[in-house]
């Protein structure tokens, strides 16, 4: 039996969208709404701490926070060759793709993806850059 566990993160970023015709080329930010999917088959051993649990919420908290909130958070997002990439002083993160959303998951999956404890999959992430606006990537 597959189970799927989800995990929810918030953090805060600013990112510019280089050549973009709309109000979304200018130093912007958001309160990103994170969601983590893992899923696989419930541990089935009586001695094990963690029997009866897919993953502990608390091993997707760490790994989630080890490779995206950490790095990300409060983090000013630019894609490389950006008239920002070098600014100093700030938590600055140069990205070989433009920081959209639908980009960014992307890459969260591949930190993320192979952070997976054995027998555990990475299924899916949301990420909601406003209240009514978000994308899913479904691995």
């Amino acid at each position: 039996m597959i189970l799927r566990l989800t995990k929810e993160f918030d953090f805060q970023m600013a990112h510019t969208l280089s050549a973009y015709d709309g109000k979304c080329r200018n130093i912007h930010g958001h309160n990103y709404r994170l969601f983590v999917t893992v899923e696989g088959e419930p541990i089935d051993d009586a001695g094990n701490a963690k029997n009866g649990m897919v993953m502990d919420f608390s091993d997707i908290k760490r790994l989630t926070e080890q490779c995206i909130i950490e790095p990300f958070d409060h983090a000013f997002v630019v894609p490389e060759g950006s008239p920002f990439d070098h600014i100093e002083g700030t938590k600055l993160v140069v990205v070989p793709y433009q920081p959209t959303c639908e980009n960014l998951l992307m890459h969260f999956a591949r930190l993320l993806a192979p952070q997976m404890p054995q027998g555990v999959r990475l299924h899916s992430l949301r990420l909601h850059e406003t209240d009514s606006s978000c994308a899913e990537l479904i691995l």
